[in-house]
């Protein structure tokens, strides 16, 4: 996990460019996962049965295989994230259009904030890292709170 965090930080020392990062990536994750929540499936919908649980399910693998403390780190800001979106679905509010205005909105973001750091974003190397972006905020507060990742 760590050489993970160490290789992505590479891109990320700039201090503009990290605040930008803890504002976008998890609006993009939110985004995403209001997207993948938002595809019809074959039966009833419901909160635990759609495509992003699909997506949470296939990112914990990815955890897992690095650090059980990402893993639940994961778990839990997932299930927040998801909580977050079927709680926005229930309003009336069209999720699809939302996710997708906050989608572009954040990506934009993350680009300026390369942009100013001058470096290219680490996933343009390997698709990995779009899941290492999210455990590398996650490495900070459990850093603060002295959790062993």
């Amino acid at each position: 996990m760590q050489e993970w965090l160490d290789a992505y930080a590479v891109s990320h020392q700039n201090l503009t460019n990290k605040l930008i990062h803890w504002v976008c990536v998890p609006a993009i994750m939110f985004s995403l996962f209001g997207l993948l929540y938002s595809i019809p499936v074959v039966g009833e919908k419901t909160t635990w049965f759609n495509w992003c649980s699909v997506a949470i399910l296939i990112g914990l693998i990815f955890y897992a295989r690095l650090s059980v403390t990402m893993f639940f780190g994961f778990l839990a800001v997932s299930l927040a994230m998801l909580w977050g979106n079927v709680a926005i679905a229930s309003t009336g509010v069209n999720l699809v259009v939302f996710s997708i205005a906050v989608f572009v909105i954040a990506w934009i973001g993350q680009f300026i904030g390369h942009k100013i750091e001058g470096a290219k974003p680490s996933f343009f190397e390997d698709v990995q890292y779009l899941l290492i972006g999210p455990a590398w905020l996650l490495s900070f507060i459990f850093n603060k709170l002295g959790i062993k990742y």
